[in-house]
């Protein structure tokens, strides 16, 4: 007979088979956070890979538009560099075809135990019945 413990075994596998194929691959775990012209500037990007926030002291202000501008093209540009190599990896693939194999046998064998299981009750209604 299928047992329970098995089916909870194959359920458990598919699973993790399908939480490997929903994995969101370019997702960033923590917001990156940058500094520029020797920490006046700091510029965080979110998880989302949008920045959240630009923060400057005012001596950055005081060197002048052009310097200002170049070191937060610094900043910005480190932390998308950041961005990039930390979601470059692949993520893992799923054979799906496995997959629809073991969520076909997991319906199958669920489908046979459903059967018996309705095939008891029918006997044992039929036998209480007859004792009637």
């Amino acid at each position: 007979m299928f047992g329970e413990d098995r089916i909870a075994e194959q359920l458990a596998q598919t699973r993790e088979m399908l939480s490997q194929a929903v994995a969101t691959p370019g997702a960033q775990a923590e917001p990156i956070v940058t500094e520029a012209s020797e920490g006046r500037i700091q510029v965080t990007m979110g998880t989302d890979g949008r920045f959240e926030r630009i923060k400057m002291t005012r001596s950055a202000l005081r060197d002048g538009p052009e310097a200002l501008i170049e070191q937060l093209t610094l900043a910005l540009n480190d932390a998308i560099d950041q961005r990039s190599a930390q979601t470059a990896a692949p993520a893992p693939a799923v054979d799906m075809a496995e997959l629809n194999e073991r969520a076909a046998r997991l319906q199958d064998a669920s489908v046979r135990q459903f059967q018996e299981m309705s095939t008891a009750i029918g006997d044992l209604m039929g036998r209480l019945d007859a004792r009637r």
